[in-house]
Parts: structure tokens; C-alpha cells; sequence
């Protein structure tokens, strides 16, 4: 097996698997960073943890609609731009990695204080800069050390799968 056909195993190669991959990193992404960020904003309790239950379902759409209408396309756009053709794979996915959690967790900083709170205020603002370069950084390594790898090892596994049957038929 070539490299260029081991690197690209690792990634989504049709609408369908691309979907299944952006399930299974914010499934994944939300179970993780909103409980890490809510425990350290309100302690780490059972009682905490099961009132933010109640909001991961909402979060998760959320952050789908999140990357689908604005991290996506705009990462698209930028990458080219810090990117050329012979750049390697590791390069790209680190690079893509920290331009989508940088445009989400800029955004998800507000909208996940609205949502957790039930209500719309000028608190997130007014403590960004506090706020988002923890959330920033709790998100960028659950991406990258949790959440993407799994995703990508998912997409590995279903391409492997798919060659011995097409090897077998």
C-alpha cells in the first residue's frame, strides 16, 4: 500500500463518510470539553454533571451547525493559503485541527455560556479573554489527542473493511 493511499484511509472519502467522521468527533468533542469546562466553572460534582447532561444534546447541534455553516467553510478557505501540495499529512490535519477549534471554541465560548445559563448576556464578552484561552486549549487537546484520532482510526477501519471486500470479490 502506497503512502499517499495509507494517509488518505485516514480521512472521510465520500459525503457519507464525512458526516460519520463529524458525528464521531463532536460526539465525542462535546461528551468531553463542555463537562471539563463546566466542572472547572462550577466544580466537578455528580450534581453538575447531570444538569450539564441536560444541555449536551442541544450543544451537540450546536456545534454541528457550527462547523457545517462557519468553521468549515471558512477553514477551507484559509488552509490554502498556509498550505501547499507537498505539505505532509500530519502538517495539514494539525494545521486544519487548530484553524476549526479556533473558530469554534471563539464562538462556542459565548454561545455555550448562553446556553448553560438559559439565558443571553454580556458575561461572555466581558470575560472572554479570560474564558476563551482555557476553552481554547481544553478543546485543541481533546481534538487532538482524543476526539480526531478515534475519528480518523474509524475511518482507517471502514477503508480496510471496504479493500478486503473488494480484494475477496
Amino acid at each position: 500500500m502506497s503512502e499517499q493511499v495509507h494517509q488518505e484511509a485516514r480521512l472521510p472519502q465520500n459525503a457519507k463518510e464525512g458526516i460519520l467522521f463529524m458525528l464521531i468527533v463532536s460526539f465525542l468533542s462535546v461528551n468531553t470539553i463542555a463537562p471539563v469546562i463546566v466542572g472547572l466553572e462550577r466544580g466537578f460534582s455528580l450534581q453538575v454533571y447531570v444538569e450539564m447532561l441536560q444541555i449536551l444534546p442541544i450543544m451537540w447541534i450546536i456545534v454541528m451547525l457550527v462547523v457545517m455553516f462557519i468553521a468549515r467553510p471558512l477553514v477551507g478557505k484559509v488552509m490554502p493559503l498556509f498550505t501547499a501540495e507537498e505539505d505532509g499529512f500530519n502538517a495539514k490535519i494539525l494545521l486544519t485541527i487548530v484553524l476549526n477549534v479556533t473558530v469554534i471554541s471563539l464562538i462556542m465560548t459565548c454561545i455555550g455560556m448562553w446556553v448553560g445559563t438559559g439565558h443571553i448576556s454580556l458575561d461572555p464578552m466581558q470575560q472572554f479573554l479570560h474564558i476563551w484561552p482555557r476553552n481554547f486549549g481544553i478543546a485543541f487537546w481533546i481534538e487532538i489527542l482524543f476526539a480526531q484520532p478515534i475519528a480518523r482510526f474509524a475511518m482507517k477501519q471502514i477503508h480496510t473493511m471496504q479493500e478486503r471486500k473488494t480484494v475477496s470479490a
